[in-house]
């Protein structure tokens, strides 16, 4: 049902309940032709009605200026539409997906890659871990030896507890250099079996593996060169700007552990003019203690730095490139994009507008 305002001449499809006034300038709506409206011949007419015979054959209806005829299905009104079904929670992804951004799939004869030797990702973290672990034990227990030996300044202590720190010490410090040791032999294999899979990669001839082992295991040769060849490795891999501050806050760490170490172990000693010999003496043993302690810690420190290191090569293969190159069309790069088409003054005014507002149910 159409039904124009009579002072902006603007239609409104009122659909089928009469209004009054214009939402738009609210002037007052005409009433539309309710007689002729209802003498089509359909389904929704009224009984008795007799307009549409009395009219001659061959002459249309007059209507009204504004007023139009709308076509209206016979029978029953058409069903709702569809509502769509709900979609569900949002996804949730618990890592990065790969799906994104495949890697370009090359087909025939894969070239062939060196077997891996090294140990295993889980091999490495679980000696870090063990490893970090007795170191922390050591400490522990030399600083309850340090303890003790606050206590007995004043208080006798019983005979069977001062050799049970005794022993417990030389054991801690026996578990401690055991545990280095592994860790030592554990990440050299493995830089070794990633330098082999990095050089393979690449088509070059890497160092000898005998450079390697000698590098990272003589020590104080293993204080310079193994950090070269970790630096090496990041740099060949692209991971150096990324990983500097993690290696160069490990080597400094590793090297005042072993300045710490030496320390330590040089204060077992009494060094008189002529001979040395063992110190027995209680501010010797404290001293030692406590030169123990921080040694420990400071390989504590050391290896949770060799652990971040170790992090930081695992997050990238050797395969993958550490920068993603996306394609991009040589149209697409300078093509502006569409601009949206604005609403014109002049506009025509005598279309058919719904008079309820939009997401509104219809007036009837």
């Amino acid at each position: 049902m159409i039904q124009v305002c009579s002072s902006c001449s603007t239609r409104w499809n009122v659909r089928d309940k009469q209004r009054a006034w214009c939402p738009r300038c609210q002037g007052r709506l005409l009433p539309p032709d309710t007689a002729a409206a209802s003498a089509a011949p359909s389904g929704w007419s009224r009984p008795g009605s007799t307009s549409g015979a009395a009219r001659p054959p061959g002459q249309s209806a007059k209507l009204p200026p504004g007023l139009r005829w709308i076509a209206v299905r016979p029978g029953a009104p058409p069903p709702p539409p569809a509502r769509r079904r709900p979609l569900g929670p949002t996804p949730r992804y618990d890592f990065i997906p790969r799906w994104s951004l495949p890697d370009p799939v090359t087909f025939g004869v894969e070239p062939s890659t060196p077997a891996l030797t090294g140990p295993t990702a889980t091999q490495v973290r679980r000696v870090l871990t063990a490893t970090a672990v007795v170191l922390a034990a050591a400490a522990l227990i030399y600083l309850l030896r340090y303890v003790l030996l606050l206590v007995n300044r004043t208080v006798l202590i019983n005979s069977v507890i001062a050799a049970g720190a005794t022993l417990l010490g030389i054991l801690a410090s026996v578990a401690a250099l055991a545990a280095v040791i592994t860790c030592w032999v554990v990440m050299t294999r493995w830089l070794i079996a990633r330098r082999t899979q990095l050089f393979a990669h690449l088509g070059r001839t890497d160092r000898p593996t005998s450079a390697l082992w000698a590098g990272c295991m003589v020590p104080l040769v293993n204080l310079f060169w193994a950090p070269v060849f970790v630096i090496e490795t990041a740099t060949l891999e692209g991971l150096y700007r990324r990983l500097r501050k993690p290696i160069v806050t490990w080597w400094l760490l590793w090297v005042l552990s072993a300045l710490v170490s030496v320390v330590a172990f040089l204060t077992l000693f009494s060094f008189g003019w002529i001979s040395i010999a063992l110190n027995t003496s209680a501010q010797g043993i404290a001293d030692n203690t406590v030169a123990m302690v921080c040694a420990y810690l400071a390989a504590l420190a050391a290896v949770l730095a060799l652990g971040r290191v170790y992090r930081g090569f695992e997050a990238k293969p050797v395969e993958r490139p550490a920068h993603r190159w996306v394609v991009v069309g040589a149209g697409s790069a300078g093509a502006a994009p569409p601009e949206p088409v604005a609403a014109t003054a002049g506009a025509p005014r005598d279309v058919d507008r719904p008079v309820e507002p939009t997401g509104r149910e219809p007036a009837a």
